[in-house]
């Protein structure tokens, strides 16, 4: 029996957390997101529930990795050394699922294994499938991903960026397409990732709990309207859902599409030196970000708007700032700078 999920458009409030999510699936290349923030903020709902907008990957039949049919470049070793033999692979509808990594995950769990001694036996390489290529195609949620041992997080952000993961024992190798929105959520109270490690994750969003009186009133009704009868809920939210998978679908042809002004990456430039960050993941980020963002809003050039949001999103954790200092007022600079940017522009 297949559960029902909640559904991501009954979410109340958390803008700017739904806002990050969709960020990624509109431009995947901006590299994941994190959500920190206290028990109860409806992280891993968000989560669970944004795959239900994402449409069915068409995939090569019978690949432990899902490879995408036809896209023969990111093909894994098994998939090639099919074609190679001449057989004629063929295509298969699975749909977007979250795949959640378990904070016991040992690094053979994760990437993968290759059986040695069968290799040496055979002359054959026989693979053993790891939580990366289930992740491909897919949703890699990893909760509490600040106390995940700092190696592995090393070994998902790698993944994330080449989109391959590849295994090597002894002299063997494999390698396959790996290729997910990897999204991890953190109690700040547990604990802290290191910089290095959370500068590589693309966008960090902090969540609190709802202050307002009939915002919080509203969660609790639809809460227990969701448990009182799942699929009578679900049914009321399915056209707000349908018309939000059509947004995505339009924003990433939008997105692919859209070509970043001169005076844009001028403008990104000014606000990163402006910022102080180091080396050049904050602007690549800042933009793929905006290009999101203007994407989502039907617009084909970003705006003001967009630079504004994905600033207070790509840069924060990016800062450097000394024990007990204050990211508010870095942020609160940055858009006042961008104010200015827009107010001095011809």
């Amino acid at each position: 029996m297949t559960q029902v999920q909640y559904p991501f458009t009954a979410i109340v409030g958390q803008e700017t957390m739904k806002r990050a999510l969709l960020y990624n699936v509109v431009v995947p290349s901006i590299g994941g997101v994190l959500i920190r923030g206290e028990k109860g903020t409806a992280k891993s709902t968000a989560v669970r529930a944004l795959a239900s907008l994402l449409p069915a990957r068409s995939v090569v039949e019978g690949c432990p990795f899902r490879c995408g049919f036809g896209e023969t470049e990111t093909y894994c070793s098994l998939c090639r050394e099919r074609l190679d033999a001449g057989e004629e692979l063929r295509p298969a509808s699975v749909p977007m699922r979250v795949v959640e990594l378990p904070l016991s995950a040992t690094e053979d769990r994760v990437a993968g294994t290759l059986d040695i001694e069968y290799a040496i036996r055979t002359g054959m390489r026989k693979f053993q499938p790891g939580i990366l290529a289930e992740a491909n195609g897919n949703i890699l949620y990893v909760d509490e991903v600040n106390l995940l041992e700092d190696h592995l997080v090393d070994l998902l952000l790698d993944a994330a960026a080449m989109g391959v993961n590849y295994v090597e024992r002894e002299g063997i190798s494999f390698s396959h397409p790996a290729r997910f929105l990897l999204v991890g959520t953190m109690n700040p109270e547990e604990g802290d990732l290191r910089p290095q490690l959370l500068d590589r994750f693309g966008l960090v969003v902090d969540v609190t709990g709802e202050e307002d009186l009939s915002k919080r009133k509203e969660i609790i009704r639809r809460r227990l309207a969701f448990e009182r009868s799942p699929e009578e809920f679900l049914s009321g939210y399915r056209g707000s859902e349908e018309e939000l998978s059509g947004a995505i679908e339009s924003a990433k042809a939008r997105a692919a599409a859209m070509e970043v002004a001169e005076e844009i990456l001028d403008k990104v430039v000014s606000i990163t030196l402006r910022l102080g960050v180091d080396g050049h993941r904050a602007d690549l980020t800042l933009v793929r970000a905006a290009i999101a963002s203007a994407a989502l809003a039907g617009r084909d050039a970003i705006a003001r708007e967009d630079l504004s949001r994905a600033a207070d999103l790509a840069l924060p954790h990016r800062v450097y700032r000394r024990p007990f200092e204050e990211q508010h007022g870095d942020m609160q600079a940055v858009q006042t700078h961008i104010a200015e940017l827009y107010r001095d522009a011809p």
